[in-house]
C-alpha cells in the first residue's frame, strides 16, 4: 500500500489529515475507486470526470485534474501491481465542528493497494430501506456511506456480499457499491440515473458495449428476471446466483456473454 496526501507521500498508517477535516467529522467529501491492471489505472478520465461531478454537486471546488493525475502517478511509481485499487478522496478540508462549512481549502488523498478478484457469482439481498432518488446526494459518490455500512451488514448476516436498494418510487435502484442489471429474455436492462443510482463507470461501459437499456424496473418485475448481474470497478461483471430467497440457474448465458465482452474490450483501451 502507498498513500499520498496534499502533495506528499505519507505512511499509510501515519496521521495525515487534521481532526477538524470536514470529511472526517461529517462526511463532507467525495471519492473514487479505480481499478489498476498491470500498474495502469483503468478508465482514469471517466473516474476523474465523475469525481469532479460529485465535488461540484456537493458544493466543493472542482478538483485540479493535473494534480490528481500526478498523485495517482506518485502512488503507482515503483509499484508492481497485477491487480490493484486506487482510492481518491477529496474533502472540504478544515471546518468547524458541525455541518457548517468554511470556504473550502480541500484535502486530497490518494491511496493504492493490492486487490483480490471477486468470485464469478454471488448472493445479494434486497434491504428494507429505500434510496431517496430525490435527495440532495442522489447520484453523487460521497463519503457519507453510513447507510451503505448498515445495509451491507444486513446482507452479510444473510450470507450475501451485496445489498440492493429499491427507491422511494418502488423501483430498483442500486447496490451499496454496485449497479444492477436484469435480463428479461433478450433484453438487458438497468435502472436509469433518475432512479437515484450512481453513474457507474463499469455500468456505463456495459451499456455502451452490450446494448443494455436504461429504464425503470419495478421491484415486482425483478422477481421475473431470467438473470441478474452486478457491475462495479472491483467486481467488473459478476453474476447473481441468489437474490434473497430466489436462486438463479448456474447457466446464465447472457451474463456470461456480457462478462466475455468485458474481458475482451477492457484490455483494448485502458482509458475508454
Amino acid at each position: 500500500m502507498r498513500a499520498w496526501c496534499n502533495g506528499s507521500l505519507v505512511g499509510p498508517e501515519d496521521p495525515a489529515i487534521a481532526v477538524l477535516d470536514h470529511g472526517f467529522t461529517v462526511g463532507d467529501g467525495v471519492f473514487e475507486a479505480i481499478k489498476v491492471v498491470d500498474n495502469v489505472p483503468f478508465a482514469l478520465t471517466r473516474h476523474l470526470d465523475r469525481l469532479a461531478f460529485s465535488a461540484l454537486g456537493l458544493g466543493l471546488p472542482r478538483p485540479d485534474d493535473a494534480l490528481v493525475r500526478d498523485a495517482v502517478a506518485a502512488v503507482l511509481d515503483g509499484q508492481s501491481l497485477g491487480l490493484g485499487r486506487i482510492r481518491i478522496t477529496y474533502t472540504a478540508g478544515i471546518s468547524p465542528l458541525g455541518s457548517g462549512r468554511q470556504t473550502p481549502t480541500p484535502t486530497l488523498v490518494v491511496v493504492v493497494t493490492e486487490a483480490t478478484p471477486y468470485a464469478p457469482t454471488t448472493k445479494a439481498v434486497v434491504v428494507p430501506w429505500p434510496r431517496n432518488e430525490r435527495g440532495a446526494l442522489a447520484g453523487l459518490k460521497t463519503t457519507s456511506y453510513g447507510e451503505n455500512v448498515v445495509a451491507l451488514a444486513y446482507a452479510e448476516k444473510q450470507g450475501a456480499s451485496e445489498a440492493v436498494f429499491a427507491n422511494l418510487a418502488g423501483n430498483l435502484c442500486e447496490g451499496t457499491g454496485t449497479n444492477i442489471f436484469c435480463v428479461f429474455g433478450a433484453e438487458i436492462a438497468t435502472p436509469p440515473l433518475t432512479a437515484g443510482c450512481l453513474s457507474g463507470v463499469t455500468r456505463n461501459l456495459v451499456v455502451e458495449w452490450c446494448g443494455a437499456v436504461e429504464r425503470d424496473i419495478a421491484m415486482g418485475e425483478v422477481a421475473d428476471a431470467d438473470e441478474v448481474f452486478l457491475t462495479s470497478t472491483t467486481r467488473d461483471v459478476q453474476g447473481v446466483h441468489a437474490l434473497g430467497d430466489r436462486s438463479f440457474p448456474d447457466d446464465q448465458p447472457v451474463t456470461a456473454q456480457v462478462a466475455r465482452v468485458w474481458r475482451e474490450r477492457e484490455p483494448q483501451d485502458v482509458d475508454p
